[in-house]
């Protein structure tokens, strides 16, 4: 079987923006228990804990968050969920750890009380929502349409971020979201619900002013209707998972225009939608991969 090249760890950790920080204690906690024959054990689990969001004067709503980037986290809240605008100028975030609060001030005078009254449960874990007026809001954005996703690259950023040190590989019971590039993974957040996790990428990538067009979302979770709506309010055009699809999620990204690839393991996968931008070069690649290996090992040998 032909495969590509090992990077070295410090080649992939050094390919991220951000990254999760398995060394924060405030984020695992270790609980004893005992195990299946009564011995004693004692595990990594994940901490969880509100915080309470508020844009201006006015409160929006409590999070379960594991508490990283509580910044990133509720800019990325508002963003998704169209209180905050692309052109808003946020003037401070502030952020109280011992009250579980953070308060985003903007130039812009909001109030949101109407809005808030209709919300619409999603399937994000029970705590994701959206707002009624945020779906018709769906026609009005337009997805590069020159974008293209090689299947080589597939691969490699399923390798990279299934090798990274991680909260789920150090604890499990946790949602990774990765935006990338190419075959590059640059932003890893993590959380107990996937829509955080989604946030706090579209909120660095605001307060960073990192572009969208030539981006591809992964995320761990289920292909829901609220994960294509939150990657289309982001002007992503790429979305991919290694887990499954609802019909909603991929009616919305037929709609939309969304590439959508689910059931993604190494070099398999499933498309949806989109297809059209996907080009098939994953073999190309990898014989191409393994000429240059025999080539170095001819050159070494002489």
């Amino acid at each position: 079987m032909l495969r590509k090249v090992r990077i070295t760890d410090e080649e992939t950790l050094g390919e991220f923006l951000v990254r999760p920080d398995v060394d924060d204690e405030r984020l695992v906690s270790r609980v004893q228990g005992i195990d299946q024959d009564g011995l004693p054990v004692e595990t990594d689990v994940v901490s969880e804990r509100p915080l309470t969001l508020y844009l201006n004067r006015q409160e929006i709503v409590t999070m379960m968050t594991i508490g990283d980037h509580p910044d990133y986290l509720a800019v990325g809240y508002l963003l998704n969920q169209n209180m905050l605008h692309s052109d808003d100028r946020i003037t401070a975030i502030d952020h109280d750890p011992e009250l579980e609060v953070v308060v985003v001030r903007t130039e812009r005078e909001t109030n949101y009380e109407d809005k808030l009254k209709k919300k619409v449960r999603t399937s994000g874990c029970a705590q994701g929502t959206v707002f009624g007026d945020l779906l018709e809001k769906l026609d009005e954005i337009t997805l590069g349409a020159d974008r293209e996703l090689h299947t080589s690259w597939l691969p490699e950023l399923t390798r990279k971020i299934n090798g990274i040190p991680s909260l789920y590989l150090k604890a499990g019971a946790i949602h990774g979201c990765v935006l990338c590039q190419e075959e590059r993974p640059l932003i890893y957040m993590e959380d107990v619900g996937r829509h955080n996790a989604v946030d706090k990428v579209a909120g660095y990538m605001f307060l960073h002013g990192i572009s969208s067009a030539d981006k591809i979302f992964y995320t761990t979770g289920r292909l829901t209707s609220e994960m294509v709506i939150k990657t289309v309010q982001m002007g992503i055009p790429i979305l991919v998972s290694r887990s499954g699809f609802t019909a909603w999620g991929v009616e919305l990204a037929q709609q939309t225009g969304l590439t959508l690839i689910g059931r993604c393991r190494g070099s398999r996968f499933v498309a949806l939608a989109g297809q059209d931008h996907i080009l098939f070069d994953a073999q190309e690649s990898y014989e191409e991969d393994s000429r240059h290996r025999r080539k170095a090992a001819r050159d070494e040998a002489s």
